[in-house]
């Protein structure tokens, strides 16, 4: 409290101006400071440190004395122009004198490096905590913690480097210790104790789950050992744990299945037991649970059907990646407090979405993918709940069409309906889905023009469309900000046709840079010790179908395979600087390849096969050196094949199917043996002038304008003066015959391709 006051009283005083003229401290600052000198006493008292270092340590505020400058004062730091004190220090005069402190909680605070042993002289501590990932704990200071604070009730060391603390230290904690957390902390020990809170997650510290263990903590009602070193693994004893409320038994490969003895925890309100290898089936004790709030099992190996609940004190329930199967209970709709609801991945839960899940009206979280459900998908979901953030019914068996009307001010952030039998039109009303950033659709029968109006969501981070009927052309954005955070786009398989618009790939401004930061897309809410729901979505990855379980968010796709897209592909595309993966193949662009695709050096998987692209294969794409899959087979490239870094790993199947192509890997090698220098290009790297949808810098479109119109001033004044001279009618209607005739050409090539 103390310190408190004293830094309160001091920030205030900062915003007082420096006025004295004969000191440098302020009046207000200098009052301050004696008010929290006389706020404890301190005796000069040598210490341990002081012993072995021949350091006498003295009480620094002998020297704060009322009508001196402050700023001379030993341990005062002052800024030298505005008289401010900047920094205190009180190093080897204070720490450890305050003998009667009770409670000390310095979490979360800035302090690094060792914790000082003279905690351990506080001796009237009831509770604390220390908690910081900066600070590290030696053997000899948490000895003496755990030999001087016999009365300490709380402890909490969460994240402190403890991986020197010897393996026994443990063993000699204070009796009156109700509560210790280690979470993440690296400490290596067998921890024994009574207590009725233990929190040893994320540890490695030894847990033996025998009689003598379990017999010292009846007292028990809390036990998190999730992710830890569990030995002896008798998990049956904790059956006789009859206070126990809640249990974290997660992440620790525990097999076998729920012991009965578990019937006895009739107080239990929450159980984690997810990612291990339980099997069989649940026991329906677990089912009549009266207060049972949080039940998490997922990522185990139970089997059979999910038995009725008996009562409706559900908030939390998720059974997904198990084996269960048949349809899913009705009590489950009962459960009217219940705020998230995961059955994923079942793969056998079967029979129709009941529309009393509408009922749940605090449901934030609906996943029912990966199953055998059938029928409808009921039309109420789409505004029973402005709670609802995620909905996820993909990879079902779900028919007709998507008859959702979404209301103005839902939270929905991810709706996936993807891999089912869904027909129509793509529901106008998902653009009052503001907070919405997955979208995937994919896999469906829907017939549909592109949806444009979705250009309007604000946070779409990915949209997948891929595997329908959507037929028309991609027009240029009409709205600012159009996708601008759209990370993965994928509308490949379709029959959308035209030529790709410029302006759209000047809109998709988070594919133009690249994000490092090794994170996933995941769900803001956050239920108690639940796993954080993550994002997942299912696309084409470096040539493989792949199920993104979780979507990192460094992550960049463009795939616009399989459909009907005409003309070049836009030299705009090479601004897209942050792009992992482009697919344009089995399309009818033509043309060259652009030589601004090699500003894409983030690029890892590059198809553009099976398209009508001409000329050399450019000198620029050997600088993509993270690329892993290119191809570019089946087009109608001619010329060397270009050497060096990432191109000397591809082999025959990257560039077949081009007759013109020679060189390594080819087997036609090339008439001279080396490849000729290519002509000069006006691609610059990090020029994004030169990326004119033209071709041309705004240099030489001035050039060519002024020398077009000193031409065509001059002709026209011949044209006038000669009336109509024959030289220049014959040789516009050569080239006018010579032009149609080369259209004619290409007209028929393309038509016998699509044939």
């Amino acid at each position: 409290l103390f310190l408190l006051y004293f830094l309160t009283t001091i920030s205030s005083s900062f915003s007082s101006n420096f006025s004295s003229s004969t000191q440098l401290c302020s009046h207000h600052q200098a009052l301050s400071l004696l008010q929290f000198k006389q706020s404890f006493s301190i005796q000069r008292s040598p210490f341990w440190f002081a012993r072995n270092y021949q350091y006498d340590q003295y009480p620094k505020t002998e020297s704060w004395k009322e009508g001196t400058d402050c700023c001379l004062w030993d341990g005062v730091t002052c800024d030298l122009k505005t008289g401010q004190v900047t920094k205190l220090d009180l190093s080897f005069s204070m720490f450890g004198q305050f003998s009667n402190l009770m409670h000390l909680n310095l979490t979360h605070s800035n302090f690094a490096g060792q914790v000082p042993s003279e905690i351990s002289h506080l001796s009237k501590l009831v509770s604390l905590d220390i908690s910081n990932k900066h600070l590290s704990l030696e053997t000899v200071s948490f000895a003496k913690i755990v030999q001087n604070l016999t009365k300490l009730r709380v402890l909490y060391l969460d994240y402190i480097d403890m991986s020197l603390v010897a393996p026994n230290s443990l063993t000699n904690l204070s009796s009156s210790l109700t509560l210790l957390s280690l979470v993440g902390c690296g400490l290596q020990a067998n921890v024994s104790n009574v207590l009725w809170q233990l929190e040893l997650s994320d540890t490695r510290i030894s847990v033996y789950l025998e009689n003598d263990f379990i017999s010292k903590l009846k007292s028990l009602e809390y036990i998190w050992l999730r992710n830890c070193d569990i030995r002896r693994t008798n998990v049956a004893l904790l059956g006789n744990l009859t206070q126990l409320r809640m249990l974290d038994l997660s992440h620790n490969n525990l097999s076998g299945e729920i012991p009965s003895s578990f019937e006895n925890l009739s107080n239990l309100e929450s159980l984690y037991l997810f990612s291990n290898l339980f099997n069989g089936t649940i026991p329906s004790f677990l089912f009549a649970l009266p207060s049972l709030g949080y039940l998490d099992l997922h990522n185990n190996h139970f089997i059979g059907h999910i038995s009725e609940f008996q009562h409706n004190s559900l908030e939390y329930l998720d059974l997904s990646n198990n084996h269960f199967h048949g349809p899913v209970p009705s009590s489950i709709f009962k459960q009217e407090y219940l705020e998230v609801l995961i059955l994923a991945s079942n793969n056998k839960l079967t029979g129709e979405i009941s529309y009393s899940i509408c009922k749940l009206k605090y449901l934030e979280i609906l996943d029912l993918s990966n199953n055998s459900l059938s029928g409808s998908i009921p039309q109420c979901l789409s505004n029973f709940s402005n709670t609802l953030s995620i909905l996820h019914l993909g990879m079902n068996n779900l028919q007709g069409t998507i008859s959702l009307a979404f209301s103005e001010g839902n939270s929905l952030g991810y709706l996936s309906l993807n891999d089912n039998e869904l027909e129509g039109e793509i529901p106008s009303s998902i653009i009052n889905c503001t907070m919405l950033e997955v979208l995937d659709l994919g896999n469906n029968k829907i017939k549909d023009t592109f949806p444009h109006f979705l250009e309007r969501l604000p946070k779409l981070q990915v949209l997948v469309l891929k595997s329908n009927k959507l037929q028309g052309s991609v027009k240029d954005p009409t709205t600012y900000n159009s996708f601008s955070k759209l990370q993965i786009f994928d509308i490949s398989s379709n029959n959308l046709s035209g030529p790709l618009p410029t302006g759209f790939f000047n809109s998709l401004e988070a594919m133009m840079t690249s994000n490092q930061n090794m994170i996933y897309m995941t769900s803001n809410n956050y239920y108690g010790f639940a796993d954080i729901y993550a994002y997942s979505v299912e696309m084409k990855w470096k040539g493989l179908e792949f199920e993104f379980v979780k979507i990192q968010s460094i992550l960049r796709v463009l795939d616009l395979s399989s459909n009907s897209f005409t003309g070049e592909i836009p030299k705009l595309i090479g601004k897209l600087k942050g792009l992992q993966q482009l697919n344009l193949s089995h399309n009818y662009f033509t043309g060259h390849i652009q030589s601004s695709l090699g500003i894409l050096t983030n690029l890892e998987s590059l198809d553009l096969s099976s398209n009508l692209l001409t000329g050399r294969i450019p000198i620029q794409l050997v600088d993509l050196t993270f690329l892993q899959v290119l191809d570019l087979s089946h087009n109608r490239l001619e010329g060397p094949i270009p050497k060096g870094k990432q191109f000397n790993t591809f082999d025959h199947r990257s560039f077949e199917g081009n007759s013109g192509l020679c060189g390594f890997p080819m087997p036609e090698e090339c008439s001279n043996g080396e490849a000729p220098p290519l002509p000069s290009s006006n691609f610059i790297v990090g020029d994004d002038s030169t990326l004119l949808e033209d071709g041309f810098g705004w240099k030489a479109v001035a050039i060519g304008y002024g020398f077009g119109f000193m031409f065509g001033v001059i002709m026209g004044y011949v044209v006038f003066k000669t009336r109509r001279p024959a030289w220049f009618l014959k040789m516009v209607e050569d080239q006018w015959s010579l032009n149609a005739s080369r259209t004619k050409k290409n007209a028929s090539r393309n038509g016998a391709r699509r044939k």
